[in-house]
């Protein structure tokens, strides 16, 4: 029996450089279970900062790139065995398509934040591409690496609430109630740029969290949608506030707010999933609490690794009980489950589902295609029908 670790795998990142939140955040969450390491870069799209930021967190001179592709290039020029497993992409959202379809085209495993791409259709030339070259494509939707997510999930999908008639969806921020964006603030400034962002403002950058947390939660599937969106703040070019109502196969009723502009409110994401026999309540600033309301009896709250959770709920807890985890170790999870799939794919066998938990580049393409319609929706001011 071989107890020797597996070795690490080898990581590329692309933008999440110098003065970037995200990019932090995704090399704090990878390093978290020691299964990979950062080993080459092109952190910016200014050359001497990407370098720069490069150099900062120690990469070599020589897998340290000004662009990606310069990256991309220094790795096909080495040996199949010498290459990084995986490449991560955190830049805005305009530069998503060119760069995922590059690596993915020549056979690199990929995980890119969200949304996935500026337009349906390249989404659409993305699931092509890593179906016809087998790769593992991960989009990061971190919040529904959450231990008590995935056991929503498991309730909702086991029938604890019995059939599913209503779903509550609000992500609701303050930190763009001014124009921000005015002052220079660099994360403000291309996420209210048509040119960077695409089509929508608050829709796309948490609007795609809140379609996704319902899909992954209840599977539910968008049948129609009506959708109201503007920009509150004057002068503002995309959406800041977004509403809509949700109609779902099977007969189910949905709301879901997707606002950057509630003063005062930091991170307020929360679902409610309501069916015939009871209510599931979750809110992401209070990640470690599930509250399931019966219909007929007591009010139950589950807490993050207790015992009685589901399997998948236990296998995303990391500490014991009553010592809060979050938004950090939820992005873990997700790429805990992305690495599970890599291996296995590694060793010619096929990953326990529940290892390889992580929302893939099919549901990254579906929420591309939720921005579009509800976008259209709210200029033609009337019901659309949603393919899903």
């Amino acid at each position: 029996m071989n107890d020797e670790p597996a070795p690490r795998l080898r990581y590329a990142m692309i933008g999440g450089g110098r003065d970037a939140f995200i990019g932090a955040v995704h090399r704090h969450a990878i390093a978290l279970d020691g299964q990979a390491e950062l080993a080459a870069g092109a952190l910016s799209s200014t050359p001497e900062r990407a370098r720069e930021s490069g150099r900062a967190l120690g990469i070599a001179d020589a897998h340290n790139h000004a662009s990606w592709q310069a990256l991309l290039e220094a790795e096909l020029a080495r040996p199949a065995s010498e290459r990084v497993d995986l490449v991560v992409i955190v830049t805005p959202t305009d530069t998503h398509f060119p760069i995922a379809q590059a690596f993915a085209e020549a056979g690199f495993h990929v995980v890119c934040d969200k949304p996935l791409t500026h337009t349906s259709q390249q989404a659409g030339t993305l699931v092509e591409t890593v179906a016809r070259q087998a790769t593992v494509f991960g989009v990061t939707y971190n919040y529904t690496g959450y231990p008590m997510v995935r056991q929503a999930r498991e309730m909702v999908r086991s029938g604890a609430l019995g059939a599913i008639r209503k779903v509550v969806v609000e992500y609701n921020q303050g930190w763009l109630a001014t124009a921000l964006e005015a002052t220079g603030n660099k994360q403000a400034s291309w996420r209210t740029d048509p040119a960077r962002s695409g089509i929508a403002g608050a829709l796309g950058d948490i609007g795609s969290h809140a379609e996704n947390l319902v899909s992954s939660v209840t599977g539910l599937q968008i049948e129609e949608l009506v959708a109201d969106l503007g920009a509150l703040v004057t002068g503002r070019a995309l959406d800041d506030d977004a509403s809509m109502l949700l109609r779902f196969k099977g007969g189910a009723r949905g709301v879901l707010v997707a606002s950057q502009i509630n003063a005062g409110l930091e991170n307020d994401l929360r679902l409610r999933v309501s069916g015939e026999n009871g209510t599931l309540e979750w809110r992401q600033e209070e990640p470690n609490r599930l509250v399931h309301h019966r219909r007929e009896g007591p009010t139950e709250i589950f807490t993050r690794a207790s015992s009685w959770l589901c399997e998948a709920a236990r296998r995303a807890g990391r500490i014991p009980a009553g010592h809060p985890e979050g938004f950090i170790e939820a992005f873990a999870n997700i790429y805990r489950g992305v690495f599970a799939d890599i291996r296995a794919r590694k060793a010619g066998t096929t990953a326990d589902p529940l290892d390889a938990d992580y929302p893939k580049v099919g549901d990254g393409a579906r929420g591309v295609r939720f921005i579009e319609c509800a976008v259209a929706s709210s200029a033609e001011r009337r019901w659309l029908p949603f393919s899903g």
